[in-house]
């Protein structure tokens, strides 16, 4: 009997052994992730994606908006010394001497007794 015992217990140690190898392969094969973390990285990635779009677009509509503010900057510059020029030109041509000396082409006389002085 002792042969029998042997047997049983060799049977035993050999079913255990080989019932144990396949649960550490189910064990090593698992994952690390698990599906609700895979979702959760999805949405993270996804969110990511559209803030940095959202910032390249903003970021876009920015520069056309400074390139534009700059246009018309240039063009008020522009305008204001178009109007200086007008300026020193209207002053230029509202001396008393050309205004006197015009009138006098057109044969306009200067009588002194209607002429009246006016203060600004």
């Amino acid at each position: 009997m002792s042969n029998l015992a042997r047997n049983y217990e060799q049977q035993k140690v050999e079913n255990q052994s080989v019932q144990a190898k396949p649960k550490r392969l189910s064990e090593e094969r698992r994952s690390v992730i698990t599906p609700g973390e895979k979702i959760l990285v999805a949405i993270f990635a996804a969110v990511f994606c559209f803030l940095a779009v959202q910032i390249v677009t903003t970021q876009a509509a920015i520069y056309d908006v400074n390139k534009e503010v700059q246009h018309v900057e240039s063009a008020i510059e522009k305008q204001e010394k178009a109007n200086n020029d007008l300026k020193l030109q209207v002053s230029e041509l509202s001396t008393y001497e050309r205004i006197l000396e015009k009138a006098k082409e057109l044969g306009l006389n200067l009588k002194e007794k209607n002429v009246k002085v006016v203060e600004q």
